[in-house]
């Protein structure tokens, strides 16, 4: 599967000159855990997340301490700049999403930008990777049964079962058909594995 099946191409941005408190509505208001950050220009510059935004908003409460609690402490970031992570992972529409697990595992992050030509070009975030795991094998079967139709309009075909995402080819059409149609029933997001029983 590769990250165009699975992104999200509406995201929500933020620019690096809006105030941190206009960015924590932008969050909470659109229900997602980190948002890309743009320059004047449209340029991705950065990506700030939930943790980014709460850095420095909250004092201590006296009331949580036996101790006074004095002075003001450090100041409170006023834009998203001061808050954003700079150094950005990002990835393509064609980055198989294998890579794009291994970078969110190795990176610990949420959420990937999506950028092609130098312009963000969609989201992909671990919801949009469990919506595509949660689909139902009869869905699944659909999906496998019209990219074979599709590349075999006239035949030869196939008898397919999908069972917790794992899809099952019966009936053999000689050893070149039958690996693309391995392939193909691999292409369909949310089919984990292909198999091709013998006999």
């Amino acid at each position: 599967m590769l990250v165009r099946e699975v992104m999200t191409e509406e995201v929500v941005t933020v620019r690096r000159t809006d105030p941190v408190r206009q960015a924590v509505r932008v969050l909470y208001a659109a229900e997602v855990t980190a948002a890309p950050v743009l320059d004047g220009d449209g340029r991705l510059v950065g990506v700030v997340s939930e943790m980014d935004l709460l850095r420095g908003e909250f004092q201590r409460d006296p009331r949580a301490s036996a101790r006074a609690v004095l002075g003001h402490g450090e100041p409170v970031p006023f834009l998203v700049e001061e808050v954003m992570t700079a150094e950005v992972v990002t990835v393509t529409p064609a980055t198989d999403a294998v890579k794009l697990i291994d970078l969110m595992v190795c990176r610990g992050v949420k959420s990937v930008p999506v950028v092609e030509h130098g312009r963000l070009a969609g989201i992909v975030s671990r919801r949009d990777l469990l919506s595509v795991l949660a689909r139902s094998d009869e869905d699944l079967r659909a999906d496998v049964l019209a990219a074979l139709r599709e590349h075999y309009p006239d035949g030869p075909s196939w008898e397919v079962s999908v069972r917790d995402g794992v899809a099952e080819l019966h009936g053999h059409c000689g050893e070149h058909a039958d690996r693309i149609a391995d392939l193909l029933a691999r292409t369909v997001p949310g089919v984990v594995r292909v198999r091709h029983p013998a006999g």
